[in-house]
């Protein structure tokens, strides 16, 4: 019985492996600082960013609305508030970072199922509630866009 030996073949996946275990680390060590660094920059840049968004409500019997006006920061924003507010109700804010725009309609009466908010982002809606599912919901609160 003859046997063939085939060691080239398992010497050139050997040799592959070992080239291609080296890239890795090699890319790895060098690059370490340079990936933190670029995603210290994009977090900074992220943070200091600034976009606007328009705040939408409509229906009736809203006696106040609360919203995100761009004051505080992301994991404390200040809220602002307007009382017995005329609808539809309007309001275009400058938001900074990952803070989430937020609206949230308040009504006494138990039946909100007129009321409806939305979030708008160059143009676009991001967000939008209505009746109760808005009411449930705590109103229209958006990811900020500038994450994504």
């Amino acid at each position: 019985m003859k046997h063939t030996h085939r060691t080239g073949g398992r010497l050139r996946a050997a040799a592959g492996a070992l080239a291609a275990t080296g890239l890795v680390l090699a890319l790895g060590a060098c690059s370490a600082d340079s990936v933190d660094e670029a995603v210290g920059k994009a977090v900074d840049k992220t943070v200091d960013e600034t976009y606007e968004v328009t705040y939408e409500v409509t229906g009736k019997s809203v006696d106040e609305i609360t919203f995100h006006g761009g004051g505080g920061d992301a994991m404390n924003p200040k809220l602002e508030t307007v009382s017995s507010p005329t609808l539809p109700w309007k309001k275009t804010v400058t938001l900074r970072g990952i803070m989430p725009p937020a609206v949230m309609p308040m009504a006494v009466e138990a039946d909100g199922t007129d009321v409806a908010c939305t979030i708008t982002y160059k143009g676009e809606v991001i967000k939008e509630a209505r009746g109760e599912g808005m009411l449930t919901a705590g109103g229209c609160v958006a990811v900020s866009p500038v994450v994504g």
